[in-house]
């Protein structure tokens, strides 16, 4: 249902008060059906987005197998890029239409919707030269990438910054990897990056990784034989309990292993780790939400990937999309970028 109401220069206020979106159920069989929800009602600080395409993440797969496992009726979903056709009363950042992206929040209604109510703080304008599935793959895994990078290993974030510094990035060639590699090359940085296949050596080469070393061979013997005994930046991005013990050999001293996916079994973290006084990071994209910590700055992060994208130092990481908004789709994506099989980004175009 759609009301309009007169609201100045904008002529016409939208208010949604139900809308089609994909929701969690209690049945494996079926654990996503569409059905006809209300809206979230709007905050102060709040914009609400008529979604335009989504993209999907291995927590989107997550996030489904927990709340069907809790009986939980979720609408998921955090990648997301569409118009604005309202505003919160203190809205000072965006105006309807706009067009915009974002990474969402947990705790929140999702992507998976007609409509999506998103705080005005992690959002961002939307870069002019990206398609809406193109720029629906940017936001997650770019935030993960920046915050890893700048607050975590704590480079600035200007470009050839880092000249003469390496990073190893293992699993390359997935979404945060593939948004890391750019934005090392950008910084300067001598980038390593591992794949196992060779559309995924292909891939994470095209980006930019100046080497490609093999995460399934012993590429610690590899990387020696390259004459890189000490590294000071490693990003593990995935299977994190294979790798930790070959990134706690590899870094630096004073260096930095960062991590995103938790480990499924203790890690013994002391004695590898201690004797090089090294750092080790966890990156949580929606920890800042989470906690209400900078939260602003999600959206300024976005902002800047926006400028990169628009002057052409940084592509989308996006390599298919599917067409239609369904719970067949998302259940097919979702399958799809949990496997660990995909590259790059996989995007739904409403």
């Amino acid at each position: 249902m759609i009301s309009y109401k007169t609201n100045g220069e904008n002529n016409c206020k939208m208010t949604i008060t139900r809308m089609q979106a994909v929701i969690t159920t209690n049945n494996p069989a079926q654990p996503l059906i569409e059905a006809s929800v209300p809206t979230t009602p709007l905050g102060a600080n709040d914009i609400l987005v008529k979604v335009a395409a989504i993209s999907i993440n291995p927590v989107d797969q997550k996030q489904r197998l927990i709340a069907t496992q809790n009986n939980a009726t979720k609408i998921l979903g955090f990648d997301g890029v569409g118009e604005v056709i309202e505003i919160g009363s203190a809205v000072t950042k965006f105006k309807v239409h706009d067009r915009v992206y974002y990474a969402g929040e947990l705790g929140r209604n999702g992507s998976y919707a007609e409509y999506q109510v998103v705080r005005e703080d992690l959002v961002a304008i939307a870069p002019a030269n990206l398609d809406d599935a193109e720029a629906a793959a940017i936001p997650l895994t770019f935030l993960t990438a920046y915050e890893l990078l700048f607050d975590q290993f704590g480079l600035k974030p200007e470009a050839q910054s880092q000249r003469g510094q390496t990073i190893l990035i293992i699993n390359g060639a997935g979404g945060v990897g593939s948004a890391m590699i750019q934005l090392s090359q950008w910084l300067g940085m001598d980038v390593i990056a591992t794949a196992s296949r060779p559309e995924t050596t292909a891939w994470v080469t095209k980006l930019g990784a100046h080497h490609v070393v093999n995460h399934r061979h012993d590429y610690v013997s590899e990387l020696k034989q390259l004459g890189y005994h000490s590294i000071p930046y490693i990003a593990i991005l995935s299977a994190t309990n294979e790798h930790f013990a070959k990134a706690a050999e590899l870094v630096a001293p004073f260096g930095h292993i960062g991590m995103i996916v938790e480990p499924t079994a203790p890690l013994s973290i002391g004695d590898p780790l201690k004797a090089k006084a090294a750092s080790l990071h966890w990156e949580f994209m929606f920890a800042k939400a989470l906690n209400n910590y900078n939260v602003a700055s999600q959206g300024d992060a976005l902002a800047f990937a926006t400028d990169l994208i628009e002057n052409k130092h940084f592509n989308t990481t996006l390599t298919e999309t599917i067409e239609g908004f369904s719970a067949s789709n998302i259940y097919a994506a979702q399958e799809k970028a949990g496997s660990g099989k995909i590259i790059g980004k996989l995007a739904i175009k409403y």
